[in-house]
């Protein structure tokens, strides 16, 4: 049997408006996958904070995708 090129697995759950918007913006970018997509993102939000790991001691309540009521289109400050 062929090595797994990703030998790790990770399980997150999502809100119903998280998983929206994650379809939304993988149909949008036409990534091949939800585990491509969320790769990307998950790179690019690294990449933009300048570092490639989270701060030991980092809630993961500190890190939040959208707001409460979101509809994964609208940012919750426009979503009138």
């Amino acid at each position: 049997m062929a090595e797994l090129e990703r030998p790790e697995r990770l399980q997150i759950m999502l809100t119903q408006d998280e998983l929206a918007a994650l379809e939304n913006w993988r149909f949008d970018k036409r990534m091949p996958s939800r585990s491509a997509a969320v790769r990307e993102l998950l790179r690019r939000g690294l990449a933009s904070d300048g570092f490639l790991m989270a701060e030991l001691g980092a809630k993961s309540q500190e890190f939040g995708v959208l707001m409460p009521n979101g509809d994964g289109k609208t940012p919750p400050e426009q979503a009138e």
